[in-house]
């Protein structure tokens, strides 16, 4: 598939939910296992945000059916019961797309003084 054919194919699953989006950001650095990715999100959150399993877990398979993550082999000297996932392109179409739509929201609502110019700080 090409880029423009894998970007339209990732604009059909917009706009994700928060806990998606965090859970992509989260595989696009690396691979992890579940709990791995409930103690990445937890961190980049600054606490703010924290997965529950049965949460993760449904959000995961539905992402797999969806063909936006994929298991991936267990890394040498890691417990063999622990499953990995990873993005597939289509996942990081799909991040990169959020991405950019959330980039949008921003900007107009710095366009209608709701927050500061880039640069500015607040008041």
């Amino acid at each position: 598939m090409d880029r423009s054919a894998l970007l339209r194919a990732a604009e059909g699953h917009l706009p994700l939910t928060h806990v998606v989006y965090h859970i992509l950001l989260s595989l696009s650095g690396r691979a992890r296992h579940g709990y791995g990715i409930i103690k990445d999100v937890e961190e980049r959150t600054g606490g703010r945000l924290t997965l529950e399993a049965g949460t993760l877990y449904a959000a995961i398979k539905r992402l797999r059916d969806d063909g936006i993550i994929e298991e991936r082999p267990t890394p040498a000297g890691e417990d063999a019961r622990r499953r990995y996932y990873g993005l597939t392109r289509l996942g990081g179409a799909v991040l990169e797309a959020e991405s950019l739509r959330l980039e949008e929201l921003v900007e107009l609502a710095r366009g209608a003084r709701i927050l500061p110019a880039e640069g500015e700080r607040p008041a």
